[in-house]
């Protein structure tokens, strides 16, 4: 079997819990087909770029797979048919990651970051600047 890297986009009007079930329907349609999911991570409701199909925000969910390439052209089959879909892409990957995405590691430092408890910089450090000048 074959290792993938699967990023799914749905519209903004369905719940996060509508998009986690989809997640659990693309976990039983892969080990149905005789896959496994190693990681489903949800995204949450984020910014597009550009719009697309009339939407400005799109759920995002990227799941680790081990699976065959027959199970990956039914997933992209069902997905293709799902109107709350609007893309997906699917890479073959050498090794699955199963450590958290930089989005969500960053999201469970915190939002402020490495900076300190109130998101300041801390003292500037001057002495490194009079050598270059």
């Amino acid at each position: 079997m074959a290792l993938y890297e699967h990023t799914v986009m749905t519209r903004q009007d369905i719940s996060a819990q509508q998009a986690e079930a989809l997640n659990d329907t693309i976990k039983a349609l892969i080990e149905e087909k005789g896959g496994s999911v190693a990681k489903i991570e949800y995204w949450g409701l984020r910014n597009l770029t550009y719009r697309v199909k009339k939407n400005r925000k799109a759920h995002y969910s990227l799941l680790a797979l081990d699976a065959p390439a027959d199970a990956i052209q039914e997933l992209e089959r069902q997905l293709s048919i799902n109107e709350d879909v609007l893309r997906w892409l699917t890479v073959r990957v050498e090794e699955l990651d199963l450590e958290l995405s930089p989005l969500l590691a960053r999201r469970e430092r915190g939002e402020r970051g490495e900076r300190g408890e109130r998101g300041e910089r801390g003292p500037r450090n001057d002495s490194d600047n009079d050598d270059q000048a």
